[in-house]
């Protein structure tokens, strides 16, 4: 392994070995407003450059557009590559703006077979349900994503915004290798239930927004102001208004912090995730996104820098005094069923 290339970790006991930093792509093709599809392209690659195997993306990023983007990289480097999507936020025919979770079993099947068809591969390593419908038995769902793995359709499991009482009921029918959710500076709720149930039961966790949607980093500091309309920040609670005036004075000791280590506040912000698996004892793999090389870049060398106990202790208090709920309707958050 050269300096540059990140460290691998076992998802979960059950799961592959990838590298210890995955890479979120919703936003090459949704949700971030336009980006240069030639940047994410050299970002893919850099990234694979620097260790990163990890790729996530999932059905609804752009009504199945993201995974067609992927699609040309994934065929590439098949071999190199551990490609997770996910299931669950179906579009309705006639509101094609809106998505309803959908758990049924016939759903599943349709959505993994539309999924398959867009990545263009014949198996997907990594299949999570990516949010929880409570009018499903958890395990009714779990049994039939068991079924795609006994056809070969998919490698390992995953679920996504579940408790920890639903990762166990889970893991009672078929192993799960990975349980993703927002778990961040500024968001750290699943530590109550889900990250020690995960450790109990040999779970990886990949948390999402470890840069808190990029407010971590200072790259804006109120969404209705710095960012372009078709945003969706400027849908969360905590990036707008008198929220994100509040949230933005939180980032003081994480500047003071990046100093110290001539970093910046994002790195300082994924060094803390990264370092959620020393802490907690389990297998940690965050999944920030971006669209450029150079962030990568950035992203990945954060992965070798270590916290000293007294900084760690600094940026303890965040998360507790951060104004706003993560999204507006918690409803469908594990957070929302604790």
């Amino acid at each position: 392994m050269s300096d540059s290339t990140i460290p691998t970790v076992r998802l979960g006991d059950d799961g592959p070995e990838v590298g210890v930093q995955g890479l979120g792509c919703m936003g090459m093709s949704f949700g971030y407003g336009p980006s240069d599809a030639d940047a994410s392209r050299a970002t893919l690659e850099r990234a694979l450059e620097l260790g990163v195997t990890l790729y996530d993306t999932a059905d609804a990023y752009g009504a199945g557009e993201n995974e067609r983007f992927l699609s040309p990289f994934f065929r590439a480097h098949r071999d190199e590559v551990v490609i997770a999507t996910k299931f669950a936020l179906a579009i309705p025919p006639d509101e094609p703006t809106k998505r309803i979770i959908r758990n049924d079993p016939p759903y599943i099947r349709q959505a993994v077979e539309a999924s398959l068809r867009r990545l263009d591969v014949d198996v997907i390593d990594l299949y999570y349900m990516h949010r929880r419908d409570v009018n499903v038995p958890i395990e009714e769902t779990v049994a039939v994503m068991a079924d795609l793995v006994r056809e070969g359709k998919v490698k390992h499991l995953g679920l996504s915004e579940v408790t920890g009482g639903e990762l166990r009921a889970a893991r009672a029918v078929h192993p799960i290798a990975a349980v993703q959710s927002e778990w961040s500076l500024f968001s750290r709720d699943i530590e109550a239930s889900v990250v020690p149930a995960a450790r109990e039961l040999g779970v990886a966790l990949v948390p999402y927004s470890p840069l808190g949607r990029g407010f971590l980093t200072g790259a804006f500091t109120n969404a209705d102001q710095d960012l372009t309309a078709g945003d969706f920040r400027r849908q969360q609670p905590r990036f707008t208004g008198d929220n994100a005036a509040a949230n933005a004075a939180l980032l003081d000791p994480v500047r003071a912090v990046a100093d110290a280590h001539d970093a910046t506040l994002g790195q300082i912000a994924l060094a803390w995730a990264q370092q959620r698996a020393r802490v907690h004892d389990l297998a940690v793999i965050p999944i920030p996104g971006t669209r450029k090389p150079g962030r990568v870049e950035e992203n990945t060398a954060a992965t070798r820098i270590v916290l000293t106990e007294q900084e760690l202790t600094l940026l303890e208090p965040i998360a507790g005094k951060v104004a706003g709920n993560r999204y507006a309707d918690m409803a469908f958050t594990s957070a929302g069923r604790e």
